[in-house]
């Protein structure tokens, strides 16, 4: 915020403005909080008490992928089952949504679960948080970097096995302290310290705290030059919190986007999907949306598109991209609709949620443009179209039909499911119908566990 303040300033020749003095803010703060007790009812509560309450806010359904602290498993699974995203509530509500990525198998020794085990009971309920954070701070802080890796490996452990201790863990010192970590020259420190931070970020209490605490331009960083244990870690910890509304912004001004769109091409599948997810998250806002389409990343996920690469991933980040006008333009210009419309008559998807996803994108070029409806003739949407009417699932069903009406008619045109325009697409990241930015549909999920 500092330094956007003094860049803009900088710009409009403006005087920078003085830090205010810190006593007095603190002053005026306990004054102001004074004023409000009568009115919260926190009279009587200590300060753990309300930062704990911010457990009540809604919580997530996001379930974590497992990785083995020594040698990495070299086999995927992905669950086969078909899970349907639905959101509740009113359109203009943004509301979180449940992901779960394929992830790799995980089996844990017997004396490693002992292990956990003991460390779950070294945290239990009788014990005091703030000594074993202690504790953990001795080695993490050490100057010995034997020491160090020694405390972030069990960091990594205890965070793994209990979520109440993720929560309890994520405190200002214990994140401070990872920041050297996370920049370490030390592979193994490194790794752990980016596959703990994923852990701390897996609660929904925490995702703003580590957001705030300064990690993410490390986070960022490594993902564009650590270990390749230390990318993919760093793209689930960016996906992670990518998934809080309020990180989004903050995240891609900071310069995710770049780093996320080079590991898209990763020779790491897990790394490669992750930050197609994190993207797509990113993209829920305008201006992340536009600044992809700055990067010139239209060509790059249309061409990744066609030659097959995680392609229902990239089909939901097009998606997004679609919903705005620039999104849209730059679409239409490197000849999405040809692109889409022959994978489509084609049968190049190989699922129906990649088919829906499609369609999907198809629906989003249709809005308000008469260039769209010109290339959609000449690529020969209109029988393909009708054959997804005929034969298709009753989401994509319901899109082409919405397409075709749109290239019937004159000039922009609203559809009666679509009321609105525009708009209800960008209204709070839900289209009308209830579906997610963009109108995909979330491909088949897998759980995830902690790392």
């Amino acid at each position: 915020m500092k330094k956007t303040i003094l860049h803009w300033c900088e710009k409009s020749g403006a005087r920078n403005p003085q830090a205010p003095d810190y006593s007095s803010v603190e002053r005026r703060v306990g004054a102001l909080m004074e004023q409000e007790k009568p009115h919260t009812g926190f009279r009587d509560l200590s300060d753990r008490d309300l930062l704990e309450g911010v457990s009540d806010l809604p919580s997530m359904n996001f379930s974590h992928a497992a990785t083995e602290y020594g040698r990495r498993p070299e086999h995927f699974y992905t669950s086969s089952s078909e899970e349907s995203v639905f959101v509740g509530g009113s359109p203009g509500t943004p509301l979180p949504f449940t992901i779960r990525p394929v992830c790799y198998s995980f089996s844990s020794s017997s004396s490693e679960n002992v292990e956990n085990n003991a460390l779950i009971q070294a945290l239990g309920p009788n014990s005091s948080i703030g000594e074993e954070e202690n504790k953990f701070l001795a080695k993490l802080e050490s100057p010995d970097v034997l020491e160090q890796e020694e405390g972030i490996v069990s960091l990594r452990k205890v965070t793994k096995a209990d979520e109440n201790i993720r929560v309890s863990l994520c405190t200002p010192r214990i994140l401070s302290s990872l920041h050297s970590l996370v920049t370490s020259r030390y592979p193994k420190v490194q790794i752990n310290a980016v596959a703990s931070l994923v852990n701390l970020s897996l609660e929904k209490p925490n995702k703003l705290k580590i957001a705030r605490s300064g990690l993410v331009p490390h986070l960022i960083d490594a993902l564009k030059g650590g270990h390749t244990e230390t990318q993919e870690h760093a793209a689930e910890a960016l996906f992670s919190l990518a998934l809080e509304d309020e990180n989004r912004m903050a995240i891609g001004f900071l310069g995710a986007m770049p780093p996320l769109l080079y590991a898209l091409r990763s020779e790491n599948e897990r790394t490669r999907d992750v930050s197609a997810l994190c993207l797509y998250n990113l993209t829920m806002i305008q201006s992340n949306r536009v600044k992809l389409v700055k990067l010139g990343a239209v060509t790059t996920l249309l061409s990744m598109v066609k030659s097959r690469n995680s392609t229902n991933w990239l089909l939901l980040i097009l998606c997004n991209i679609a919903v705005c006008q620039e999104g849209r333009s730059a679409m239409l210009d490197a000849d999405a609709v040809g692109l889409l419309v022959g994978m489509l008559r084609e049968k190049e998807l190989d699922s129906e949620s990649a088919r829906e996803n499609c369609v999907a994108a198809l629906y989003a070029l249709s809005y308000g443009s008469m260039r769209f409806k010109g290339l959609a003739k000449e690529a020969g949407a209109m029988e393909v179209l009708r054959e997804i009417i005929e034969r298709g699932s009753e989401r994509a069903r319901e899109k082409a039909k919405k397409i075709l009406e749109r290239m019937r008619t004159r000039g922009r045109s609203v559809d009666d499911g679509d009321r609105g325009g525009e708009s209800s697409f960008v209204r709070g990241g839900l289209s009308s119908t209830g579906y997610r930015m963009g109108g995909g549909r979330i491909p088949s999920s897998a759980n995830t566990m902690p790392f």
